[in-house]
Parts: structure tokens; sequence; C-alpha cells
């Protein structure tokens, strides 16, 4: 009799949190082709396309499968980690699997993995990602989908993603993150993102670090691959250039639980397949500018391949993005004050997230929630974000990896910011709503594991709707 949900749940956790403690034997793709094959091979019965990077393959991914969807698609999607609910990670149509089916094909991938245990066929049990990714692939399988949009859960070269041949690779900005498992430079850790890139197949990217478009271009030509570039469907974005992004309308107490995820959107106009379109997507900061083009430039690739996506629906699908914890903004409402919940977890996201609070909240009170992991950049994080900030309140997730508010406090000592410490997100949620007052901004950020507890405790929906 398969197990309930929330023991198939506790059984996964079990097995170590995705980055805590993990065994050096974690990275071996020949274990999970093992695994596959005992299950028939479910990631053969779909196509994929597999998106890799550092910072932007969530959102990519979330825009190029609401693109699919509009498109008329059966899209799977999964991604990783999540916000509140580990079901977030795995959706078709934008539908998280329901907690009798997770439960299910936990049961049919922990008994098939038992086995191949048990008759030597596997030295040792899957891992957490190993897992889930399996489960993914037979529900997507089983669901007869007409695609999926897989996004690497660290790396790629040995992640257990990139068991697929995509029809479609795509490369996402790349900057120093995870030096522990990738490399200390932006050259190795690309080596593992450029890993991705199959023999004779297609890649989508964008010019970014000269290192990292070094050892791109070479693997593209080492493998023979056909390399595609996005700039023609990023809009100018110079100093001079114009802002994109614009507030649609005064948001209310009813936006407050997150069914519209800002009002605040970014609008341009481009050329896509030859037809002029209105790009207006939820993803605010310029950051986001490439990855909405990447997720364009992939689209007109597969609708070369067959896959009939127009126009309309690539900026239909553009348009009904939902990728919430990137710079969801919650209305003020009551006694509470706007809220901005971003995962910036490492130097790069925390650039972003400063532009992007410059441009849209300048002059105005802001007030930092922030908690993070103990083996991220903490320092240089916080002497990127912490300037703006009248307040810090620093805090930490319930998480084994977390620092502690005190070495986030140490951590920041040059800052000079006004620094507090909670000894959890529930209390420093209401220091930083009561610092902020009526006429200020609380943001929320550090670590996906912050911003979730954060969105869970005040009843904020992770699956944007």
């Amino acid at each position: 009799m398969p197990v309930s949900y929330e023991s198939a749940v506790a059984r996964m956790y079990a097995l170590g949190h995705e980055l805590a403690q993990t065994p050096s034997h974690k990275f071996d793709l020949a274990h999970m082709r093992v695994l596959l094959d005992a299950m028939e091979n479910p990631q053969k019965k779909f196509p994929s396309v597999l998106i890799a990077g550092t910072n932007g393959k969530g959102s990519t991914a979330a825009t190029l499968a609401s693109i699919l969807r509009a498109s008329g698609l059966r899209t799977g999607l999964y991604t990783s980690p999540h916000l509140v609910r580990i079901n977030e990670r795995i959706r078709i149509n934008d539908d998280e699997i329901s907690d009798r089916e997770f439960a299910l094909l936990h049961d049919v991938v922990e008994r098939t993995a038992e086995r191949l245990v048990e008759d030597g066929g596997l030295p040792w049990h899957p891992s957490f990602f190993e897992m889930l990714t399996a489960i993914a692939f037979e529900d997507f399988a089983t669901s007869k989908i007409d695609i999926a949009v897989l996004e690497v859960g660290m790396g790629g070269r040995l992640d257990a993603t990139n068991v697929v041949e995509p029809v479609v690779s795509v490369i996402t900005d790349i900057s120093l993150d995870h030096e522990k498992f990738l490399g200390n430079t932006i050259s190795e850790i690309a080596r593992e993102k450029a890993g991705i890139i199959h023999e004779n197949g297609l890649l989508v990217t964008l010019p970014q670090s000269p290192e990292a478009n070094n050892v791109i271009g070479h693997a593209a030509l080492e493998r023979n691959a056909r390399a595609v570039s996005a700039v023609p469907y990023v809009p100018p974005v110079s100093p001079k250039a114009v802002s994109y992004t614009k507030r649609e309308k005064t948001l209310t107490a009813e936006d407050a639980d997150g069914a519209e995820p800002s009002g605040i959107r970014s609008i341009y106009s481009l050329e896509v397949m030859g037809t002029q379109i209105t790009v207006e997507t939820p993803l605010i900061g310029r950051h986001q500018l490439r990855n909405v083009a990447l997720a364009i430039a992939t689209a007109e690739e597969l609708s070369r391949q067959g896959f009939a996506i127009t126009p309309a629906s690539i900026e239909r699908g553009i348009h009904d993005t939902r990728w919430p914890g990137r710079f969801q903004v919650i209305a003020a409402h009551g006694q509470l004050p706007e809220m901005v919940f971003d995962v910036a977890h490492n130097p790069a996201g925390a650039w972003a997230l400063r532009s992007t609070l410059s441009s849209i909240y300048e002059g105005r009170k802001i007030i930092f929630v922030f908690g993070a992991m103990r083996d991220k950049a903490i320092r240089e994080m916080t002497e990127i974000l912490f300037p703006l900030a009248e307040r810090v309140i620093a805090t930490l997730a319930d998480n084994p990896r977390s620092a502690t508010p005190e070495e986030v406090r140490d951590a920041a000592a040059r800052t000079g910011a006004e620094i507090e410490t909670q000894p959890d997100v529930c209390l420093a949620l209401k220091r930083a709503q009561s610092a902020a007052g009526n006429d200020g901004i609380v943001v929320v950020t550090g670590s996906i594991y912050v911003v979730g507890e954060a969105m869970r405790i005040l009843g904020v929906r992770a699956n944007g709707r």
C-alpha cells in the first residue's frame, strides 16, 4: 500500500537537503540512468528543453513554459527549489502535482530504487534531487505532455536532469555561486553549465562575460552544436534608454494575497517572427529583459521544429507568466506596508535587486528582512544591498545551512547599516512591518528559504495565482 503524501515528503527530506552534507558520490549520471532504465525511461517519452545558468534559469523556464501553454501545448515544468511546498517543483499546464499523485509516484520510484540497491544495480540510494527528478519524469510521461521545460538543479554536466536529449539547450547568465561544487572561477562554473550542450544539439544563449563566452563557444564547437543568440530580443538597456517599467494600477487589499503579483510590469515592443508584438512581463528589472529574450528565442526555435507557436501566443504567454518570489510586490493594506519578495541569494542577484529597488522605490524608506545560507557570499551581498536600507532585520530560515542572524550582522559590519537580529522569520517580519510604518517598503530577501517561510507565514500564495 502506498505511503501517505506526508510520509512520502518526510522520506524525501530524510535523504537530506539538496546541498547539506552532500556525499561526494551524489553526482553520477550513470546511476541516474540505471534508475530510469528500470522505470522504462520515462524521460524519453516527451521532448524537453533544458535550461542551465547561475541566475535567471527559473525565470526563463517559467516564461517559456507560459508561452508553450499559450500555444496550446500540454507543458510540463520542472524547477527547483520550491518556496512553500515541494509540489511546486512539478507542474503540468501550471497545475502543481497533486498530493495523491506525488505519493503514488514517490512509491513507484522508491520501490524501484530499493530493488536496485538490493540487487546490486545501484551502490546506494538515489539522492533527494535524483528521486524528485525521476518523479517528475514519470509524472510527465504518464500525463502524456507535449513538451517539458526542465530547469537544471545545479551546474549542468552532472545534474540529474542532464540525462535527457534536449531539443533545445539554454544557458542563462553565469556568475559565482556553489563554488564548493562547481569551481572557483567563472570559467570553471561555465564548463559545468556548458555540459548541457549535446552533440549536434541546439543552444540558445546570450553574450556575457568573456570567460563564460569563451567556454560556452568552445563547447558548442567541440560538440558541433548550433548556437543561437537571443540578442535580437533584448531591448536597449543603456543608461540613457527609456524605462520599460510601468505600474498598471493602484494596488488594493484584494491584491495582497498575491492573486495579482504586483501591478508593476515591464512593457516594450519587439519584432518576433516577422510580427510586431508588445512584450508585457510581470518579471521586473533589467536583468529580466535578458531572461525573457532567451525564452522568446527558444520559442522561435521550437516553432521551426514544428511546434505550433505564433507571435500572438508568445505575446500572450509572456503576459500570463507567473513566477513568485522574483521581485513579487504585495500591496500595502490595512496596517501592513508594501512588501517585496525576492529570492536574490548571490552577489549577481543582489546587484539585480538593488538596481530594481533603486529604479522603482527611489527615495522611499526600505527595511530589509535578510537571511542567507552559510555557504553563500554573505558579506558581498550585504555590502551591495544594505546601503539602501534604513534598517535591516537579520534572521534565519529553518534550514541546516542557514547562517545565524549574528553571523549575518558580523558579515555586514562594514556596511554601517543599522542591523538588529531576530531568531526566526515570523518575529523578523513583525519588527520590519513595525519599522516600515505606512510609507515604508519591507523587502524580504537573501535566500529562497527565507522568502518561502515569509510567504507561508503571511499567507501569500506561492503558485502566483
